[in-house]
């Protein structure tokens, strides 16, 4: 069974002559352990396609499965509790909490879902360790480098164990080298410890990491290109489809 299925999904704002379509019977499946990336021209939908799934929009038309349920079902409170248990996010400014440490930042989902504190503690510790933070933990946002701050808030978005992460324009914010980091760790999130990565990128590069790649224009899927892991080769071989979009 998919992590992430849709079916048909549509989003449309407005009315009348002032109506935007911003997804168009969008129809994509997502794998456990598969690192997929999503691109195209600013406006194209790519970030609505993420809200959506992430239950934090509902669709005009159409479905979207998250492990075989289908959330635009569910109550807002049944859809909160099922994104904060199944749902990773991760954004390109980190929304971290500057008066929160690293390790209190990490452990805020189970925080908010009830876990005990000394638990909520463990599990953050142990993700920020494995994210290469053991150092770091009692740092707050201020005190770390851009990187460091996008991996503790990869690590909130790990410290629940969901099926899928969710990443809008991840390394958007960031360097060269750190954005490669980031997108490593990625790849390894979806390699190393199985879990789905839905990513919205605008860089080639960035994009050449995942396993496969979805071009989004005015709201429909339009383009599909599965990578071989060739690097630099792959981000020119993406550069141009962009191009050709």
């Amino acid at each position: 069974m998919s992590v992430i299925r849709t079916e048909n999904l549509t989003k449309i704002y407005g009315a009348g002559e002032a109506v935007v379509i911003a997804l168009d019977h969008v129809n994509l499946r997502v794998e456990a352990g598969e690192f997929v990336a999503v691109m195209g021209p600013s406006g194209c939908g790519k970030s609505t396609l993420l809200h959506l799934i992430g239950g934090l929009d509902r669709p005009t038309e159409g479905r979207v499965l998250l492990d075989g349920t289908d959330i635009a079902t569910l109550s807002d409170d049944r859809v909160t509790e099922l994104r904060r248990r199944k749902v990773g996010f991760v954004f390109q400014f980190y929304n971290l909490i500057p008066v929160l440490s690293a390790v209190e930042n990490a452990a805020l989902p189970l925080t908010l879902d009830g876990v005990k504190p000394e638990e909520a503690r463990r599990r953050a510790i142990e993700w920020l360790s494995r994210l290469g933070l053991g150092d770091r933990l009692s740092n707050r946002p201020d005190q770390l480098s851009g990187g460091q701050q996008q991996r503790v808030a990869i690590a909130r978005a790990l410290v629940a164990e969901p099926a899928i992460i969710l990443a809008d324009e991840p390394t958007g914010n960031l360097d060269s080298r750190a954005s490669d980091e980031i997108a490593g760790l990625l790849k390894r999130i979806s390699e190393e410890w199985g879990r789905a990565v839905l990513m919205v990128t605008h860089d080639p590069r960035i994009a050449a990491y995942a396993d496969r790649i979805i071009f989004l224009k005015d709201g429909k899927v339009v383009d599909e290109t599965r990578l071989d892991g060739k690097g630099s080769d792959e981000a020119g071989r993406v550069r141009a489809k962009i191009e050709v979009l």
